[in-house]
């Protein structure tokens, strides 16, 4: 694969840029301990409207996740990746205050009954919005469980109508230079894309993410709607979406275009299949304390329901 000169591969993303979990909790209780905090030099979480921080989603509790420990609200704002905002997992937080989600819309096309735009309203009202404590996992070995609030994505599939040539459904990102100061560098090819298969899309577990913990999305967490595919590492939740297209070849997403050998298309959450830099085995649950151990990672991240959707593939092959 040749890469733009420019553009940087993720191999040669400096460790430094990529916060580990241990540093980011020491630095944020030396902070704590230093009174910062108090003394208002760290930045709030950074939401979409001055109104979201108090703002709570009208939605309904589903059965998904109940056993599980949430991932504290201050660490799920606080530790993300969000490339368009930084490397690091302490960026996005600081610097996603300026991003405007609101007014916001996106774009139905490709293979499609006809095109059309939908705002962020309207697809709120598409479905009852629902709370669903989903496990997410990520490929550097840290994983989060996170109560998420949305809607199927099968009920905006449904309105978009596509047509019998539609495989595949491919995501784009907002990429805003102004407000969004990582699509600045060429870090990778902006803007953020992504896709799935038309089956993984319908399955109801995928969700199209406007709240989290009953609040509205935060800046840094991918407002003011996001993807969310709990049995696929976290790169597969595009941000921000400001177009969904429905396609008749699988698109050739972001990080597929910058690292084919590290992240495949499909990114279902494999054990036995480990990323080159680090092992998919095992992860550690952000929130769990610096001294908890790591814990055994399970095949589609423990959504056996999905496993029929790939019955019959190599999933070493389509990783």
């Amino acid at each position: 694969m040749i890469l733009d000169n420019n553009r940087r591969n993720p191999s040669q993303i400096l460790p430094s840029e990529i916060t580990p979990e241990s540093v980011y909790l020491h630095r944020r209780q030396f902070l704590k301990a230093a009174g910062v905090a108090s003394a208002g030099l760290l930045l709030p979480v950074a939401t979409h409207s001055q109104a979201a921080t108090l703002a709570t989603l009208n939605h309904q509790k589903t059965k998904y996740g109940l056993d599980e420990k949430l991932t504290p609200y201050e660490d799920v704002t606080t530790y993300n990746n969000y490339y368009e905002f930084g490397t690091d997992k302490s960026e996005p937080a600081r610097d996603a205050g300026f991003f405007k989600a609101a007014p916001w819309s996106i774009k139905i096309e490709g293979e499609v009954k006809q095109a059309k735009t939908i705002s962020i309203e309207q697809l709120m009202k598409l479905a009852p919005l629902e709370e669903r404590i989903y496990r997410m996992r990520c490929v550097e070995g840290w994983s989060m469980v996170i109560p998420w609030v949305g809607l199927p994505l099968k009920a905006l599939i449904d309105v978009a109508e596509p047509t019998g040539n539609a495989k595949f459904v491919e995501f784009v990102s907002i990429a805003d230079q102004k407000t969004m100061p990582g699509t600045r560098l060429p870090i990778l090819d902006w803007p953020y894309t992504e896709g799935l298969r038309m089956d993984e899309a319908m399955h109801p577990l995928t969700l199209l993410a406007v709240g989290l913990y009953g609040k509205v999305l935060p800046n840094q967490n991918g407002a003011p709607v996001r993807l969310v595919v709990p049995w696929k590492y976290g790169f597969k939740g595009a941000k921000a979406i400001t177009t969904i297209r429905f396609v008749e070849q699988m698109p050739l997403t972001t990080w597929v275009k910058t690292g084919p050998r590290e992240y495949g298309f499909y990114a279902n959450v494999n054990p036995l299949v480990d990323h080159p830099r680090w092992t998919q085995s095992s992860e550690k649950r952000i929130g769990n304390g610096l001294f908890a151990g790591r814990i055994k990672t399970k095949m589609f991240n423990g959504y056996d329901e999905v496993a029929p959707l790939y019955r019959g593939m190599d999933l070493k092959k389509y990783f």
